[in-house]
């Protein structure tokens, strides 16, 4: 890489059924549709700003164990098994053209690993890619295939699906492609084109790049570990280059979008970005790097909740 890519925080500021109220003491509090909790947030390095009252008034607090992302929810009133949320129209041109018109609608639930379906941080991806896949189809007529590794809950996979793209959607876990799948069913998309694979993200790319199968997008969000439905172990210092070189094998001639987003590491925007620059070889376009942040509505504060560097082509 021999520029320094655009370094950006950026923020998801069309929320409307999600809010990060306050932060601080290694804890964040956080509203997810018409409840409110309260999570674990070690970067969270500063003092709350919102009195003690309103931390103690939450629906639930997460307790972790000595486990990594391991613990459980204390209750402290009834929360729903699961409940219906909703992002905006991921874009006015997606609104302009009666497509999504209330938006994404999907189910969040709270988990055994502190998470509740969504990471609302994300969504500065979902219209970035909404956009770039609208008006390829629109203005350019053409097709777009996406790939969506580590697919999780499906709202990226919906996102693409909604703006006009064909995704396939990968994950290891069954019960969350089922998430997904109800998550489909819940936005109206029945009848949109999304294959749901139930496999190892390395793996099922290898293949798709034996069988010449081609993408015009791919969206990445791995985890630190993990493992895939036979066993696979998943490391992603180790295991991200390799897979980033398979899905380069399976990229078009001319692709839309490459964007990947980290959690949980200490990794720097820079050393993904330099990652996806060695992918992205021979294809021009330019990238973006950067950290995914959530502003407080107490203070206004920054919380930093993940690293990511995009890829766009130059030819849209």
């Amino acid at each position: 890489m021999t520029y320094s890519p655009p370094f950006t925080f950026l923020e998801s500021p069309h929320w409307e059924d999600y809010a990060l109220l306050d932060s601080g003491d290694g804890l964040k509090l956080e509203r997810f549709g018409k409840y409110v909790f309260v999570r674990p947030e070690a970067q969270a390095m500063w003092k709350r700003a919102l009195p003690e009252a309103k931390w103690k008034n939450a629906d639930a607090v997460f307790i972790p164990s000595g486990e990594e992302s391991g613990g459980h929810w204390d209750f402290k009133r009834r929360v729903e098994e699961r409940w219906e949320m909703k992002y905006p129209p991921l874009s006015p041109h997606l609104q302009e053209d009666g497509k999504m018109p209330g938006g994404l609608r999907f189910w969040a639930m709270t988990t055994p690993g502190r998470h509740l379906g969504v990471f609302p941080e994300v969504a500065a991806h979902w219209d970035w890619f909404s956009n770039l896949i609208h008006h390829a189809v629109r203005d350019k007529h053409k097709e777009v295939n996406v790939l969506n590794l580590f697919g999780y809950t499906g709202l990226a996979t919906l996102a693409a699906s909604a703006a006009g793209a064909k995704v396939t959607h990968v994950d290891a876990s069954k019960k969350a492609v089922g998430w997904a799948r109800d998550n489909q069913a819940l936005s109206n998309l029945t009848e949109r084109p999304i294959r749901w694979i139930v496999d190892d993200a390395l793996k099922f790319v290898q293949r798709e790049a034996r069988r010449g199968v081609k993408y015009d997008g791919v969206i990445l969000d791995p985890p630190k570990f993990g493992r895939g439905p036979k066993g696979e172990v998943w490391e992603v210092y180790k295991s991200l280059p390799t897979l980033l070189e398979a899905c380069r094998l399976c990229l078009s001639d001319n692709p839309l979008f490459v964007v990947t987003t980290i959690y949980a590491v200490r990794a720097s925007a820079i050393h993904v970005a330099q990652a996806m620059d060695d992918m992205m070889e021979g294809f021009g376009g330019k990238i973006e790097m950067g950290e995914l942040v959530t502003r407080e509505q107490s203070a206004g504060r920054l919380l930093s909740q993940a690293v990511y560097a995009r890829w766009e082509s130059d030819n849209r």
